[in-house]
């Protein structure tokens, strides 16, 4: 539980600094999605660390920022390839949160 945690918590840091790692940070629309998105998926991983279950607060919170991170993929004109990157990266996000949400 702790390891997913850590993972999303990554996949949350990656957010924060792509738009200077991938060259998107002159969009601000995309450039304020990316880092807000990446931080309440960071900190909320974080503060969720080794908790289980459906009535953890901080495990919703990143369950539901990975799904705005999966819209955020479709949402600004990337490149496929990068935007397959983003998309994946959220669902990464949602399904780590889940299977910490169930407590296995």
């Amino acid at each position: 539980m702790t390891q997913r945690s850590s993972l999303v918590a990554l996949i949350g840091l990656w957010f924060i600094m792509a738009p200077w790692i991938m060259g998107f940070a002159g969009s601000s629309g995309a450039l304020w999605s990316s880092v807000i998105g990446g931080g309440v998926l960071l900190l909320s991983s974080l503060l969720g660390y080794g908790k289980s279950g459906w009535d953890s607060l901080f495990n919703w919170v990143s369950l539901l920022s990975g799904v705005w991170l999966m819209i955020f993929a479709m949402a600004f004109p990337f490149p496929l390839l990068q935007a397959s990157l983003y998309l994946l990266l959220g669902l990464a996000a949602v399904l780590l949160t889940f299977y910490n949400m169930e407590g296995r």
